[in-house]
């Protein structure tokens, strides 16, 4: 089971060019966000509070660990699953659609919608390296910014 979540290797991401394009790709959604929403960042020491990184480090570790190291991992074990074009499998496909519908459940229908694409990122990841801590390290950056931005709870 943890082969099959990802969770039995740590491989050096951080050195990948994808992954390093896709936090770039974070730091200009954050600066698009930053001029389009009518709120102000909060302070940087309110990320430290308990509630926000909650948001920040175990929301994403859960999300992560139940949809792209127990759905997608799953998945990946069957033909239909790992069959992919353009490096997108079908087990990703899926998992991202189910992790945008999650988003409906406390998001406005934009905001659900929007997590489609970065999910993509994160399943790709997931895949690419045949480990989940791609996934979570980006989920996390993702949500540090976008929860420093929006001061949304």
């Amino acid at each position: 089971m943890i082969r099959q979540m990802g969770l039995d290797r740590f491989p050096p991401f951080f050195k990948d060019p994808i992954f390093l394009l896709a936090a770039a790709g974070a730091v200009l959604f954050w600066i698009v966000l930053g001029r389009s929403v009518d709120r102000h960042p909060i302070h940087p020491r309110d990320l430290l509070s308990r509630h926000y990184l909650s948001l920040i480090l175990l929301q994403p570790f859960v999300e992560e660990l139940l949809f792209r190291g127990f759905l997608q991992g799953q998945w990946l074990q069957t033909a239909w699953g790992s069959a992919s074009r353009h490096g997108i499998t079908v087990a990703n496909l899926i998992t991202s659609l189910l992790f945008v519908a999650s988003h409906f459940i406390s998001h406005p229908a934009g905001w659900a919608v929007a997590v489609f694409f970065p999910s993509m990122i994160f399943g790709y990841l997931r895949d690419r390296h045949d480990s989940l801590y791609p996934a979570m390290v980006l989920h996390m950056f993702y949500n540090a910014g976008y929860f420093y931005l929006t001061g949304l709870p």
